[in-house]
């Protein structure tokens, strides 16, 4: 009997992948516990393997081929999962995020990427790589609005926002184009496609004061965590871990302003860039 045909990297090769990869875990009959002890990893990370929200590593696949006797599958076909467009740090965050049910967000410094105009994102790769030629900076700038693209589909994933005051007093690029990108995080909040709230300054310190945070949830997989710092990025899938962030996150939620209050101010201060009224 043949066995799994190698996976076409123009699909999605990490999804095709998981799913080869509950099959023949089922066809020898292990659950996912099972198939994670000798590899020290938890069933639920088994589950999200199968699930496409994380990445096969090398040295699992291998083993994988010799547990599951699979000729050497995976090993050879979680090259084509681990390519990537994005950053390493961030990769597996992004792929992640294709598949969310649900993203829910605090923003400390910068408008979150899926909601980025074409200007804002160019503005912050070029104060990131001063240097760099235009042609490396238009290849970040356009993976960065194919990823927004997400949001084309007019009901998921749900993605709830809580921008830090800093976001929209921190002028990006000339002003008319902070202006735009204030604009547009309106008008999408406008069309009911996301939920964006302001933390005020006046708020004072709150429960997510180390940074950027990111929860992402899935249809049949556990939900993850992504903490993302200066050039790097960890993506947590412990469940007590991630629920410690949701805490913080719905802390957080629960200081901010409210969605009307919140488009009332990004609207102004949208208006203040437009007209360089705004000190």
């Amino acid at each position: 009997m043949p066995g799994p045909k190698d996976l076409d990297p123009s699909s999605s090769p990490r999804a095709l992948l998981g799913a080869e990869l509950r099959h023949a875990r089922e066809k020898v009959g292990l659950t996912q516990e099972e198939l994670g002890q000798p590899l020290f990893v938890s069933g639920s990370f088994i589950g999200q393997l199968e699930a496409g929200t994380r990445r096969m590593m090398p040295e699992y696949a291998v083993k994988m081929d010799e547990i599951l006797e699979t000729g050497g599958f995976f090993a050879r076909n979680c090259r084509a999962s681990t390519k990537s467009k994005y950053p390493d740090h961030f990769a597996e965050a992004a792929e992640a995020e294709a598949i969310a049910t649900a993203i829910k967000e605090y923003a400390p410094l910068l408008i979150p990427g899926l909601l980025q105009t074409e200007p804002y994102a160019r503005a912050i790769f070029r104060a990131y790589q001063p240097t760099a030629t235009e042609e490396v900076i238009d290849g970040l700038v356009a993976a960065r609005l194919e990823r927004a693209r997400l949001l084309d589909d007019p009901t998921k994933p749900l993605l709830w926002v809580v921008l830090d005051e800093a976001v929209l007093r921190r002028t990006v690029g000339e002003r008319v184009e902070m202006a735009g990108a204030l604009h547009h995080v309106a008008a999408m909040v406008r069309c009911h496609r996301i939920i964006v709230q302001v933390l005020p300054f006046e708020a004072g310190a709150h429960a997510a004061m180390d940074g950027a945070l990111k929860l992402m949830t899935f249809e049949d997989a556990p939900p993850l965590a992504y903490l993302q710092g200066p050039g790097a990025g960890q993506l947590e899938d412990d469940p007590a871990t991630v629920t410690r962030h949701q805490l913080a996150y719905d802390l957080v939620r629960a200081m901010a302003l409210s969605p009307k209050e919140s488009l009332a101010l990004i609207t102004s201060v949208a208006e203040d860039y437009a007209h360089e009224d705004q000190p």
